[in-house]
């Protein structure tokens, strides 16, 4: 079967164009202009991933998001008309797969449609939880992608969770962006720098709501990120 990719656009020459150029590439499109018919849709019957526009008539993209969330886990990739870094954070705080500023060239955003799903397709091993590293407070199950913080679950986002397994597995090692893409993303020459950037503001954000008073990643000024050898084995009371 097809995968379905459900469209929550309401420009309807941007949602003809995204269904031709998904549809020609072996894609089943479906169209929705707001978002109460996105979630009554995904009620229905839930696509394998959503291309949801961030200024819907009815209700932020944004809103739309996080109630999808609790009726299916499925990819989402956020569409605007606004650049702003604000926004892409937001989106990336969210849990969202990936973020398209407009105009975008149709065929990379089917590009990406189909990395996410081929990374979603993914098996994972089913295996044990088990430290990172002895002396770190971060446990990684591989088998239920999660990763733990102090003992508290970490809700990241797929990449987040790519890109945290990566520095845990040599604390202390500056990773460069460009090998964080290629070891995160299944197509990084489609990303940029900034997209590692940006993820990696929002998993140190993510880190820092347990423990405030730490720096768990530690930035090298033209050279990449490194997770932190010497965080306590414990907190503070």
């Amino acid at each position: 079967m097809k995968p379905r990719i459900l469209i929550v656009e309401d420009e309807p020459g941007i949602a003809d164009t995204l269904q031709y150029a998904l549809r020609t590439d072996g894609f089943e499109p479906a169209w929705v202009a707001t978002g109460e018919e996105a979630l009554a849709q995904v009620r229905a019957q839930p696509p394998a991933l959503v291309i949801l526009d961030v200024g819907l008539p009815d209700a932020s993209g944004f809103e739309v998001f996080k109630r999808l969330r609790e009726i299916a886990d499925v990819p989402v990739v956020f569409l605007t008309a606004r650049s702003d870094e604000i926004d892409r954070v937001v989106g990336l705080e969210l849990g969202a797969d990936d973020y398209v500023a407009k105009p975008f060239s149709p065929r990379e955003l089917v590009a990406r449609v189909r990395s996410i799903l081929r990374r979603a397709s993914k098996p994972a091993a089913a295996a044990p939880a088990t430290p990172a590293a002895p002396a770190l407070p971060i446990v990684i199950d591989d088998g239920r992608r999660q990763v733990r913080f102090y003992g508290r679950l970490l809700e990241l986002s797929r990449y987040e969770y790519g890109l945290l397994k990566t520095l845990a597995s040599r604390p202390g090692h500056v990773f460069s962006r460009d090998t964080l893409l290629e070891r995160v993303w299944d197509d990084p020459g489609e990303s940029l720098d900034r997209t590692v950037d940006a993820h990696v503001k929002t998993l140190r954000a993510k880190m820092k709501l347990v423990a405030p008073q730490l720096d768990p990643i530690r930035t090298h000024r033209g050279t990449g990120y490194a997770l932190a050898e010497d965080l306590p084995a414990t907190l503070a009371p």
